[in-house]
């Protein structure tokens, strides 16, 4: 979520930076600017919170990232112009649909084959080119090629040049919207089927190949990639793509939804349901822990879908690769970069003449996770080690850090864990915890969860220097994390949190029909968990802030925390997309609020903050002053953010934790 986002089933309009700028601004507040600020302040800081909860634990990392993200600002804002330019020329692109290829394809960095880091040919996949990752054969489509002729200039322009490159994009994405008599007055959705053939992943003439099932899928996921990131909006270190709400209905049918494994996908608002789909059979329904798509019971549908979903690891999504041999033992988990983006390696691994592939590959935006070769089997990834390995592929370039993101860094330690699990002769608490490299780092065979680069006999340096493997052992090994003491566990009752959700006058955008109650089938740890149930209040447009008190909001009624050295955190999960949260301290000079850190979904998480890094605290009430001051201080509630939405969501809440 950020500040373009937009919440389709209310269809509102997102307040601009410009706009937020004024209100903040704005002295004194009026109770109509005062509520307009907090809106603002929970939408400007909410991509902020998705960034503090993928932060590095490795400080040189951190630096590195902070020069990195400096950098590519000011490139940012030249390519922001040549999209700009390219609209202009090609006034049939519906707007966004440039900076949403090029998000996925590059996350807008200008990919050169001969740079340090994207050069390397990992599992020889294709070399992309420039901001929009053009290809250049080498068996997927001359996208370079053939861009330079609709343009007329040399192709050693368009992989060299930023703005050539992205008019070729556009000149190449022009001709398909065209034939399909798309213009930029068309909805959204209608950009599906050109996107899917812009997206090259066979060449021209490739026969059966290209007309297979898998390559269908892997076109129609670039699609959904291009389509979704226009539908969530970004706004992200210079990266700008402008919200447009899509019928996802419109674009793929009931079954490619549930394949694709679509977010938020809810077509009648007013009575909540899914409905005109087209299909045959009915009872389409949206699961609402999880907010995504569940064909009927003992339907054709449901039947296809159990077939398309791993066996070996039930959260995956199963895309066969032929490319896969005997395997000898189960020794360790080899952690890579795709060096190209999600869509494309599962064509490639389904396709190509180097017979490479890998078990399973994940997406770098909400952790989604496909496996290709059966465990059982020996994937092509690491040569030699091939017959003794599980190789995990993640989404992305080694030379830029933003493609690990929270989602994924959690859906790949939730998968690791699960080898773990699996495989006695593989230990999480053996994996490699030190700092990432550029080069070669063979490690010993006592290490069994490690990168491509820390095997003998290897020329890929992936995951490489970005890579945080403080962050990623730490996933795998969560124990009490801190070795804190458990201030709640809810295992015999709701503890601290006996208070309504809605209680707290704080409280913005749910119904009084809410509720936190002890649960004993969703859990963490121990055998039970808090369960708060968030129900829309219909009467309000108010995006979600709910203050999920402690103690009843009486300081007296907690436990105490001491500021020096200190922590407080909690284990939380959620179905449902667009969660962050946040805790609230009473310090002496009134409550601080904490950051807030994104939720993943699906996956229990850790969230911790420290009490004496200013920087994790703002001022909130009472004459705060955004830093915890005081020696001792109580912990006042953990905050809990959404959008607006018009259904259901629950969050579970594990294991309050302090550490003095």
């Amino acid at each position: 979520m950020n500040e373009y986002s937009v919440t389709r089933r209310a269809r509102r309009r997102p307040l601009s930076r410009a706009f937020c700028s004024r209100i903040l601004s704005a002295k004194p507040l009026s109770c109509l600017s005062l509520a307009l600020s907090l809106a603002c302040g929970f939408i400007v800081d909410a991509h902020a919170a998705e960034r503090a909860n993928a932060a590095p634990q490795d400080p040189a990392l951190a630096q590195r990232l902070r020069l990195e993200e400096s950098l590519s600002r000011i490139d940012r804002q030249l390519y922001a112009g040549y999209f700009r330019q390219a609209y202009a020329r090609y006034p049939s692109i519906p707007a966004g649909t440039l900076e949403a290829v090029a998000y996925v394809t590059t996350r807008w960095q200008h990919l050169q084959p001969d740079g340090a880091g994207y050069g390397e040919q990992h599992q020889h996949m294709p070399r992309a080119y420039g901001v929009m990752g053009l290809y250049h054969g080498e068996g997927f489509a001359d996208q370079v090629g053939e861009g330079a002729r609709l343009l007329g200039v040399p192709a050693q322009r368009v992989m060299r040049d930023p703005a050539s490159n992205i008019l070729a994009a556009a000149a190449l994405l022009d001709r398909e919207l065209r034939a399909d008599a798309v213009s930029a007055k068309s909805p959204v959705e209608a950009t599906r089927a050109a996107l899917e053939r812009y997206a090259g992943f066979a060449p021209a003439g490739a026969g059966a190949a290209a007309k297979s099932a898998v390559q269908a899928h892997a076109r129609a996921s670039f699609a959904f990639d291009v389509l979704s990131a226009q539908d969530k909006g970004v706004n992200d270190r210079g990266i700008v793509v402008p919200a447009r709400a899509v019928a996802w209905e419109r674009a793929f049918d009931a079954p490619a939804l549930l394949r694709l494994r679509a977010p938020f996908v809810r077509l009648d608002v007013a009575a909540d349901k899914v409905e005109a789909l087209g299909a045959d059979e009915g009872g389409w329904r949206i699961d609402p822990l999880d907010e995504t798509l569940r064909a009927p019971a003992g339907s054709r549908s449901e039947v296809a879908a159990a077939a398309e979903k791993s066996t070996d690891y039930p959260p995956a999504l199963w895309v066969a690769s032929p490319y896969h041999s005997a395997r000898t033992s189960y020794d360790s988990v080899t952690i890579h970069t795709m060096q190209g983006y999600y869509a494309g390696s599962i064509s490639w691994f389904q396709n190509n003449p180097n017979s490479v592939s890998a078990h399973y590959l994940i997406r770098s935006s909400d952790g989604q996770i496909t496996q290709m070769v059966r465990e059982n089997r020996a994937a092509h990834h690491v040569g030699v080690h091939n017959k003794t390995t599980l190789g995990i592929e993640h989404e992305g370039f080694i030379a830029n850090a933003s493609w690990y993101t929270a989602a994924m860094y959690n859906a790949s330690a939730a998968l690791t864990r699960h080898f773990c699990a699996t495989y006695s002769a593989i230990s999480c608490a053996s994996a490699f915890k030190g700092p990432g490299g550029t080069g070669i780092n063979v490690l010993p065979a006592s290490v069994k969860v490690k990168g491509h680069q820390h095997y003998s006999s290897q020329t890929h340096t992936d995951p490489g220097q970005y890579w945080d493997w403080a962050r990623y052992y730490n996933l795998l090994n969560p124990g009490t994390p801190g070795g804190g003491s458990v201030i709640d566990s809810f295992e015999s009752s709701v503890g601290h949190f006996d208070s309504a959700p809605a209680y707290s006058g704080s409280t913005t955008g749910i119904s009084a029909a809410s509720l936190a109650e002890r649960n004993c089938t969703t859990r963490k740890n121990g055998e039970c968990s808090l369960r708060v149930l968030l129900k829309d209040d219909a009467a309000s447009a108010n995006a979600w802030a709910v203050r999920l008190l402690s103690g009843g909001g009486n300081p007296g009624s907690n436990a105490a925390l001491t500021r020096a050295g200190g922590k407080v955190g909690v284990w939380v999960y959620t179905g449902a997309s667009g969660l962050s949260a946040a805790v609230g301290i009473d310090d002496s000079d009134g409550t601080e609020r904490s950051v807030a850190r994104a939720i993943p979904v699906n996956t229990w998480t850790y969230l911790e903050w420290r009490l004496d890094d200013a920087a994790q605290w703002d001022a909130w009430v009472g004459g705060a002053n955004g830093a915890i001051t005081a020696a001792t201080v109580k912990l006042d509630a953990v905050w809990l953010y959404r959008d607006q939405t018009s259904f259901d969501v629950n969050v579970y809440l594990d294991d309050v934790q302090v550490k003095n």
